[in-house]
């Protein structure tokens, strides 16, 4: 073999800036970090400060250090970063609903019981139709990956056909998830109500041994009850078996969204005080669970969940917009109880996870204006969230690391350390992005600005990203060291041959 031919893995080295979330109060800003990222999208190695002029020395040096298998030899695939782009993990959104992605912006006039009845459940049956699902589909996990979302917790819905297409075409297009096929068999229209018990659990079960038989291991199942309402207590009892018997299963629910839905909840479990212990009852509130909503949460329920390990996905976005009230984020962090962002499609309008940090910043504020002038009877000693606005370093873990914890993926992804997933974004403050709402015309260089000026510097593009950006700032999408989207993507498959292959 001629030194042409010889085998090569390459490791991908990002070198730029990079911020990487720490916990709830502080995040790293690192001006000129390296990042290496082995062929299997794993982090080996990160470097907080090299020099330019240090650059290709330092990856040499390092370079011995990465196992190659026998016959290869390692190359290196350099990234560079150009002013005004940094590096920052891949969001998590921890609550949508992907069949509910045609109605975005749709039904603003109602609250959560009619909006499900006069706009959802007519769109969520037609996936019924097969051909409806794989035109559907395709184009609504495109849109989440090309707004940064690398880890999504999907809901399909009752259709188990439909939701195995959805978890095809999320493996297709290289994104994390946790998806899953609601389970409704009470409460809702007799043209989308599953027929019984029996078919419902039936119908779970096979969805989990076709998840867990696609090859990426990217994409998981996830038991999803719909509401308490929505169920029979001998469905919500078969689930918090399927539930006893697979400890890794997540379990994916709502709670406590809307003063209408609680009232009907306790209507219809009578035996249980509260909204959360109908879910204690069957076994289905236990670390893995996944509670989206929380609005109302009374003090037993919220003690409950932190004892029981679960945790809560704040949808601010559709909190506001289906008039549900506003969870007090601050309260449950206080407690201990993990937090994560959801975009709550399509009772949010919107699938970006930007304008859910947005909304959420602004929930938290109004929260803070109302603690001013109204005591609060808090039963811990000391608070450091309840009752004030969220700072950006608490906004920014809540959207990566924070639901990184409530999917129980923390050691996998959330932030970069060694070992863990390369799942990150390259984001772009630039003036060429042309976005209007962040300006950077008179930034001047990053590159000529020293110590704690460019750290200045870093921190204020993060918080216009954050508050500003939207798509075209997201230059590239990651998951597991592999580009799956962003504005400088160019996709080797069109949409059409990924509906194409998940029927294969």
């Amino acid at each position: 073999m001629s030194e042409s031919d010889v085998a090569t893995v390459t490791v991908s080295v990002f070198y730029g800036p990079v911020i990487n979330p720490k916990d709830l109060n502080t995040y790293e800003i690192l001006p000129q970090a390296l990042i290496a990222v082995d062929p299997n999208g794993t982090i080996i190695w990160t470097e907080r400060d090299v020099k330019p002029g240090n650059l290709q020395d330092y990856i040499k040096e390092r370079l011995p250090e990465v196992p190659a298998p026998d016959g290869y030899e390692i190359s290196v695939s350099l990234i560079e970063l150009d002013d005004g782009e940094f590096i920052i993990p891949g969001f998590v959104d921890t609550h949508t609903h992907a069949p509910q992605m045609p109605n975005i912006g749709s039904g603003q006039q109602y609250e959560l019981l009619d909006w499900l009845e006069h706009v959802t459940f007519p769109m969520e049956a037609r996936f019924k139709d097969i051909d409806f699902a794989k035109k559907i589909y395709p184009e609504v996990v495109r849109r989440f990956i090309n707004f940064g979302t690398t880890t999504c917790c999907y809901y399909g819905t009752l259709h188990l056909e439909a939701t195995k297409v959805l978890a095809d075409v999320v493996t297709s297009l290289g994104q994390r998830a946790l998806v899953g096929k609601c389970n409704m068999n009470r409460n809702s229209p007799e043209y989308y109500c599953e027929a019984s018990t029996e078919k419902s659990l039936e119908d779970t079960r096979k969805l989990i041994s076709y998840i867990r038989s696609l090859k990426t291991g990217l994409v998981s199942p996830v038991l999803t009850p719909r509401f308490a309402i929505s169920c029979t207590g001998d469905l919500l009892e078969g689930i918090g078996k399927i539930a006893e018997q697979d400890k890794t299963l997540a379990i994916q629910t709502h709670i406590s969204e809307n003063a209408g839905e609680i009232k009907f909840t306790k209507e219809l479990f009578p035996d249980c005080d509260t909204y959360a212990s109908v879910y204690a009852k069957y076994g289905l509130l236990r670390e893995r669970t996944i509670l989206a909503h929380g609005v109302h949460l009374e003090e037993s329920e919220l003690k409950m969940i932190k004892e029981l390990g679960a945790g809560i996905s704040h949808c601010p976005t559709s909190n506001f917009n289906l008039r549900s009230g506003m969870a007090k984020v601050g309260d449950m962090l206080d407690r201990g109880i993990k937090v994560g962002l959801g975009t709550d499609v399509s009772g949010g309008f919107s699938p970006s996870m930007l304008n859910a940090i947005q909304n959420a910043s602004i929930c938290s504020k109004m929260i803070a204006l109302q603690s001013a002038i109204e005591p609060t009877n808090l039963s811990f000693s000391k608070s450091n969230f309840s009752g004030k606005q969220l700072s950006i370093a608490t906004l920014l873990y809540l959207a990566t690391l924070g639901g990184a914890s409530l999917c129980c993926m923390e050691d996998k992804i959330g932030s970069f350390a060694v070992r863990k997933s390369f799942d990150a974004l390259i984001v772009s403050v630039r003036a060429e992005t042309e976005n209007p709402s962040i300006w950077s015309a008179t930034d001047g260089d990053t590159k000529n600005c020293q110590g704690h000026d460019i750290e200045k510097r870093l921190d204020a593009q993060l918080e216009r990203f954050l508050f500003g950006g939207d798509d075209r700032n997201i230059l590239k999408v990651y998951v597991q060291g592999k580009c799956i989207g962003g504005k400088a993507y160019k996709p080797k498959i069109d949409l059409q041959t990924v509906v194409t292959s998940s029927t294969n």
